[in-house]
């Protein structure tokens, strides 16, 4: 049996991403089809960090310096298996949101209940923030998308254009704190 420690990562953690395996088979997807969102299946396999390595890397080392929030999973042996970041800048017009940036698990650890801790603690620190909100652009495949279902996120009231933009094929979530 594993016990996963939970903890705030520091910036000199943050090179331990390069350890976890971030491939994700895809088999469908929502997308946009006639003017409607609807699962399509696209067999695609994702073997490595969308957008890069570098990229997450660089987002969570931004996060983490400019006053965000990163929590990360670890086994046994003290190996990173999971993180998840936040954000601490606000926006939003009718309620306090702040972003989601990051949830990744190893591809290993998936399905564990680690994903759903991360997000927790998350909750618990926007809530310390006095947020109303959490704001999540996730991916477009359909475990990612039943995964924020399935812990109380709805699709977003407010929708944050910029971020949107980033990223047209996420789907734009939230969760009330």
């Amino acid at each position: 049996m594993m016990n996963e420690d939970y903890r705030k990562l520091a910036v000199e953690e943050c090179e331990q991403i390069n350890d976890m395996n971030p491939s994700q088979y895809i088999k469908n997807a929502w997308r946009e089809v006639d003017g409607r969102r609807q699962l399509v299946e696209i067999n695609y396999q994702d073997s490595d960090w969308p957008n890069g390595y570098a990229h997450h890397l660089n987002s969570l080392k931004s996060t983490i310096q400019n006053d965000g929030y990163a929590v990360g999973a670890f086994d046994n042996s003290n190996k990173l298996i999971g993180f998840a970041t936040l954000n601490r800048e606000f926006f939003g017009e009718d309620y306090k949101y702040v972003l989601l940036d990051q949830l990744f698990i190893s591809l290993e650890h998936r399905n564990k209940g680690v994903g759903k801790k991360l997000f927790s603690i998350i909750a618990d620190i926007a809530r310390k923030w006095q947020a109303d909100k959490i704001y999540i652009c996730a991916g477009s495949a359909e475990e990612t998308v039943a995964f924020y279902y399935a812990i109380g996120c709805t699709e977003a009231v407010e929708l944050n254009e910029e971020l949107y933009e980033n990223g047209t094929r996420d789907f734009q979530m939230e969760f009330l704190l």
